[in-house]
């Protein structure tokens, strides 16, 4: 019975690790609508929103405004704002005159008045409903309505992938972050919200409360999050690159002890990761955990935690080999969210795997920085077993479509085999750094990171990427060894791949640099075996 329960733990990790939006290429107009930049979009950049809603937790239902304030780019008056069935925009209204207004699905589209390029003006959002409910948050999103131990209400959002337009209307493509924004949210008093950003003010509304959350950054429209509960609050000042960063933690009344001592994952989270990727990227913002009633999430500055305050993942170790039990999974991987998702985020979500491969890989990172590179590559090594290689790691563009659930693990096995072709820690160390202050805040493609990579490491990397990234075939070293030679080439990879690797010969280790043609070496031993470090298969004939 026992052995049955762990496969099936194994089984339903496995499946929740890769949840793709779709599995077919079968796009509809709303794909289209949703993710990609279309011309009722491109005309107007995002400045700042006010999200001003009011959450009734006995009948499930949100209603309230959000206020869009734009530039205009391009001489246009046909606007795209998103939100998601059921939910309904009730009424749009410009300098306090209401704009017509057509509905296609989950887009609506709003005429305006006649402006000016430069301008800079806003609209007001009303709108009202019963959002999705989330049947498996994070993965299957929206609002998660539960009940805590005590009865009380716990409350929270998630809805990276399906897209923020579930809970709350807004321009919803990961092209455009908002510059600031305002999270205003009114709940029955008792409880608390916890929102991104810093509390501006806490409104005492009679039988509710209202808070008012301040964000000072860009942020991502799934980055936003409403969490609501029995909150008790504890917090510590932590001494950082750019100075003092205040770090909060949020957690339900009777968790406050256990999470007290869990927590102390999180400073030396962002020790580890200062050391690898620079500055925290938020400091005007500060740092929150704050618990909630799935599993967690990358939310900026006010991270999700629900991993029961115990190491592993749900206490199992991912990788098989015992570090992965060394450390809380969740308040390591979604913490690395802050740098790759929140700081640097991908322009569509086909190019996911900057998120989820940078962010996988951070997990042996903070292995590396507190336990050593042996470690490290142990725990990533025994990651593989998890990959499956059903589908390249890059979506279709322009159709909301994220690429395999590979995106975690074979995305971090990349990169770690990327770091045995740099041989220079110091110089990888220093990419990784440099990507978070030169994207710093920004929006990029895949290619953009992939030519970064390649400039600051003065190599030819299209091949490497093309083969990892937008493939499913995993370079196959063939080798034999005949008459006292060594016979190799590689097998199942695209034109142009050539990458060098680590092999051991008779106990001492030297490179060799196949490609597809076979090549020869002498050799005086039958003891051949490719470095582990890099993910390849290898086969002798």
């Amino acid at each position: 019975m026992k052995y049955r329960l762990l496969l099936l733990f194994a089984l339903i990790i496995s499946s929740i690790e890769a949840q793709p939006l779709q599995n077919q290429n079968n796009f509809t107009r709303q794909d289209t609508l949703r993710g990609s930049i279309t011309p009722e979009r491109e005309w107007w950049d995002l400045t700042y929103y006010h999200l001003d809603i009011e959450v009734k937790p006995e009948e499930k239902f949100i209603s309230g405004i959000n206020t869009i304030q734009y530039k205009v780019l391009l001489p246009r008056t046909i606007m795209q704002v998103d939100l998601q069935e059921p939910m309904e925009i009730t009424k749009v209204t410009q300098n306090g005159k209401p704009l017509p207004v057509v509905r296609d699905g989950n887009a609506f589209f709003i005429t305006l008045y006649e402006q000016n390029v430069g301008d800079i003006n806003s609209i007001v959002v009303h709108y009202q409903g019963y959002p999705k409910e989330a049947k498996r948050a994070p993965w299957d999103g929206g609002f998660s309505w539960k009940k805590d131990k005590n009865g009380k209400h716990f409350i929270a959002t998630s809805c990276q992938g399906l897209g923020a337009s579930v809970w709350w209307p807004n321009k919803d493509h990961m092209y455009d972050e908002v510059d600031s924004m305002l999270i205003s949210i009114t709940n029955p008093k008792g409880l608390t919200n916890i929102s991104n950003g810093r509390l501006r003010k806490l409104e005492d509304l009679g039988d509710k409360v209202k808070s008012h959350w301040f964000v000072s950054n860009p942020i991502n429209n799934y980055g936003v999050n409403v969490n609501i509960g029995d909150y008790v609050n504890f917090s510590e000042v932590y001494n950082g690159e750019k100075g003092k960063l205040d770090m909060d933690y949020w957690v339900l009344s009777y968790n406050l002890e256990k999470a007290k001592e869990q927590f102390k994952d999180a400073p030396k989270m962002m020790k580890a990761f200062e050391h690898w990727f620079g500055p925290y990227p938020f400091y005007e913002d500060s740092f929150k955990l704050v618990e909630v009633p799935y599993l967690g999430m990358e939310h900026q500055s006010s991270v999700t935690y629900g991993n029961q305050y115990i190491n592993g993942y749900l206490g199992n170790d991912l990788s098989g080999t015992g570090w992965g039990l060394k450390f809380d999974f969740i308040i390591i991987h979604e913490g690395g969210h802050e740098w790759f998702a929140n700081n640097i985020t991908n322009k569509d979500i086909a190019d996911m795997w900057i998120h989820e491969g940078f962010t996988a890989y951070s997990e042996n990172l903070f292995l590396d920085y507190y336990y050593g590179k042996d470690a490290s590559a142990e725990y990533v090594i025994g990651t593989r077993k998890r990959i499956q290689n059903d589908r390249p790691l890059i979506g279709e563009y322009g159709v909301n479509h994220e690429g395999s659930g590979d995106m975690y693990y074979k995305g971090a096995n990349m990169l770690h085999t990327l770091r045995q072709l740099i041989e220079d820690d110091e110089l990888w160390r220093q990419i990784l750094r440099g990507l978070n202050k030169d994207f710093y805040h920004k929006t990029v493609t895949s290619k953009q990171i992939e030519d970064y990579i390649s400039l600051k490491t003065n190599k030819d990397l299209r091949a490497f990427f093309n083969q990892y990234l937008r493939t499913t075939k995993i370079p196959t070293l063939e080798y034999k060894i005949e008459n006292k030679l060594l016979k190799f080439r590689y097998v199942d990879i695209v034109g142009g791949f050539d990458m060098p690797i680590e092999v051991e010969i008779d106990g001492k280790h030297e490179w060799i640099f196949p490609n597809s043609e076979w090549k020869t070496k002498p050799i005086t031993t039958e003891e051949f075996a490719v470095d582990k470090d890099f993910y390849i298969y290898s086969k002798k004939l």
